[in-house]
């Protein structure tokens, strides 16, 4: 049996050599990395600490599933995200998250979302107005905003005006901002304390929640149902009866917030460069649309009807994974094939690196969709994209449900031609694109 020192590790001159490249994007480090020592390899990041990266399916699926009990996520979501967020479920650990898991899944059961999509189409074809037929734009703001707007709409209906909107967007992207700097930049840690730059952020987010607050205490004050994600988290019960307090409801909304629309705008924006790469496809998502609204006007029905558009986002989220790094720390010592974890052995598992390994796809960096004609879930030991195990992201539905109607929408309206040379990525806490310019014709 092994130990983690047979690992091959990376030593810290060459970490510190690349430190500036690896600054404005990791993976291409990463990449040479696997490609000369393997599947895992050790990084060592300073004189005592390394971490351990992976692009090994079977470990991933080991660590966040089979044996999921004895592993947590790193400091980097539950303290670092932690101080912005609040203690969500994105940020919880233990009993904690557990509880909070149980009351909050059936507000992200089907029944439930149904509720919701007529409000999620509103939000996005509103947004779409914003498109200038024939000129060249940069799709992730709309994009972007669209996303967030969809997370507002389906939280609160209309009970919240558009001002607040903003400046709850604002805030949460400023916090997210400003967490990568730190994770990016943690030698300037004591920097961005000494100047303010954290406590400035710490009061952006303590104004969020009083927004929020406020935005809760009208509608208790109401007494309106509305059958928005709102009603259902104010509804919640606990196995005692009793709801969530104030505090961990604002926790659970930020999360909502942070997870739930820049993931959501960066997976949409590169399905759109990815199909104006491939009109075929885009033909293929006009024709099903047309049939699919031919057949019937339920939203729900349509959604789970559209197939070829699914299997277009699958593939999208496969070759671009908005969460791109998924990251675990072990309690207790453990073993996989040959390798030794000791406690608190820090593994970040690259999701893009699993997503192109080239023993696990046909054809790996190429955009085809029909991979994806028979579901995902048979790749389902390979092909994470929402997390693995009971941490699997709670709102995979109702992100997948959103984002088959906003491409069906806008494929409907418009074809969509490249204004650019090649899909450019920006690896940040999520995967999010640059430079993503398109052309919109009309279809009328």
């Amino acid at each position: 049996m092994s130990t983690t020192k047979d690992i091959p590790t990376v030593p810290l001159n060459r970490f510190i050599k690349h430190s500036l490249n690896i600054l404005k994007n990791p993976l291409p480090f990463h990449h040479q990395n696997f490609t000369e020592q393997g599947d895992v390899f050790r990084l060592n990041i300073g004189f005592n600490s390394s971490v351990i990266f992976s692009r090994d399916a079977a470990l991933a699926e080991y660590v966040l599933q089979k044996n999921q009990k004895n592993y947590i996520k790193s400091k980097i979501q539950t303290q670092d995200l932690l101080k912005y967020v609040g203690k969500g479920l994105l940020t919880s650990e233990g009993a904690h998250w557990k509880a909070q898991r149980k009351l909050i899944q059936p507000a992200f059961h089907k029944k439930q979302l149904n509720l919701l999509l007529d409000a999620i189409k509103t939000a996005i074809l509103h947004e779409y107005k914003s498109i200038k037929p024939n000129e060249i734009i940069n799709v992730f703001p709309i994009l972007n905003d669209l996303a967030f707007q969809t997370v507002v709409k389906s939280l609160f209906s209309s009970a919240v005006n558009q001002e607040d909107i903003n400046r709850l967007q604002y805030i949460t992207e400023a916090a997210q901002k400003m967490l990568v700097k730190e994770l990016r930049q943690p030698y300037l840690g004591w920097w961005f304390s000494l100047s303010g730059k954290i406590e400035k952020h710490l009061a952006l987010t303590r104004e969020a929640r009083e927004i929020l607050k406020r935005i809760v205490k009208e509608r208790r004050a109401a007494q309106i149902k509305a059958n928005d994600l709102l009603d259902m988290l104010l509804e919640a019960r606990y196995e005692d009866g009793s709801t969530m307090d104030e505090e961990q409801l604002i926790d659970e909304i930020l999360i909502l917030f942070t997870a739930g629309h820049e993931t959501t705008s960066n997976a949409l924006t590169f399905t759109f460069q990815l199909l104006a790469q491939h009109l075929e496809w885009q033909e293929k998502i006009y024709k099903e649309c047309i049939a699919v609204k031919g057949d019937t006007t339920d939203l729900m029905t349509q959604i789970m009807t559209s197939k070829v558009c699914q299997q277009v986002i699958e593939e999208s989220m496969r070759l671009y994974p908005p969460a791109y790094f998924i990251d675990r720390v072990n309690v207790s010592e453990d073993h996989f094939k040959e390798m030794t974890f000791p406690p608190n052995s820090n593994l970040l598992f690259s999701v893009y690196e699993i997503h192109r390994h080239p023993n696990l796809w046909d054809q790996p960096n190429l955009f085809l969709p029909e991979r994806f004609e028979n579901g995902g879930r048979q790749f389902s030991s390979q092909y994470f994209p929402f997390g693995a195990g009971p941490r699997k992201c709670i709102g995979n539905n109702f992100a997948m449900f959103e984002m088959i109607i906003a491409v069906s929408e806008l494929v409907s309206q418009y074809k969509i031609y490249p204004e650019f040379d090649s899909i450019e990525i920006t690896p940040l806490i999520t995967l999010k694109p640059k430079n993503a310019f398109l052309r919109f014709e009309s279809r009328n």
